[in-house]
């Protein structure tokens, strides 16, 4: 029997006060099974991930952070994308969003690139390198959001991304149960460049999963 992933999509957007079109979630379905017929020749994700992982723990949960970047004119820097998420998922679905998303493993690129055409997808850049290189990724660029899922440490990655911090970018740390340890280790490093704007705590929908969204504004934006 296939797996219903447009019916169980549908049931955990609703567990999360989510829903989306009927286009956008055909989108996600294709983007799903181009994922799968992919991931059994390169590395995306797990190989040993079920369809219901694979809808929870990569899609399901890079739409959580959906309604941080629904405003117009946002523009998300994903940082270590892999095979897209969060920031290609949420790009799926947000037709006015623009992305860049950096992913220095080739093989993952070309994934990104084949999905953004598949999808005929508009305003998603693409970039083989690393976070540090400043001259394909100058710090004054004008990302309104920053995020990543492949950094487990949030003060490096704080350090990592600082240097965008004069553009007013807010910063999204998507992290497990454990986050208010991190939080507090992060505390004093901050204290000058950001300031903890927000906190989103949730469940995913079949798992129980706990996760946190932890929203980071450049201080100066606060005392504007």
């Amino acid at each position: 029997m296939s797996y219903d992933f447009k019916g169980r999509l549908k049931e955990g957007l609703d567990h999360l006060e989510l829903s989306l079109p009927d286009d956008s979630i055909r989108s996600l379905e294709i983007y799903f099974n181009e994922l799968k017929k992919w991931g059994g020749k390169i590395n995306l994700i797990a190989r040993s991930s079920s369809d219901e992982e694979i809808l929870e723990n990569h899609f399901i949960d890079s739409l959580t952070i959906l309604p941080l970047l629904e405003k117009t004119d946002s523009h998300l820097l994903d940082v270590g994308t892999g095979a897209g998420f969060p920031g290609l998922v949420c790009k799926t679905v947000l037709s006015d969003l623009k992305v860049t998303l950096v992913e220095p493993r080739q093989k993952r690129v070309s994934f990104l690139r084949h999905i953004t055409r598949t999808l005929g997808l508009q305003d998603v850049t693409v970039l083989d390198c690393r976070i540090e290189d400043e001259a394909r990724l100058p710090s004054a660029s004008s990302f309104t959001h920053i995020t990543s899922r492949a950094v487990s440490d949030i003060k490096a990655f704080m350090v990592m991304v600082g240097r965008f911090s004069a553009g007013g970018a807010r910063v999204i740390c998507m992290k497990g149960p454990k986050w208010q340890v991190e939080v507090a280790d992060t505390a004093q490093v901050l204290s000058e460049t950001y300031i903890q704007e927000e906190v989103i705590e949730l469940c995913l929908p079949f798992s129980g999963a706990r996760r946190a969204l932890l929203v980071y504004a450049p201080c100066r934006m606060q005392q504007d």
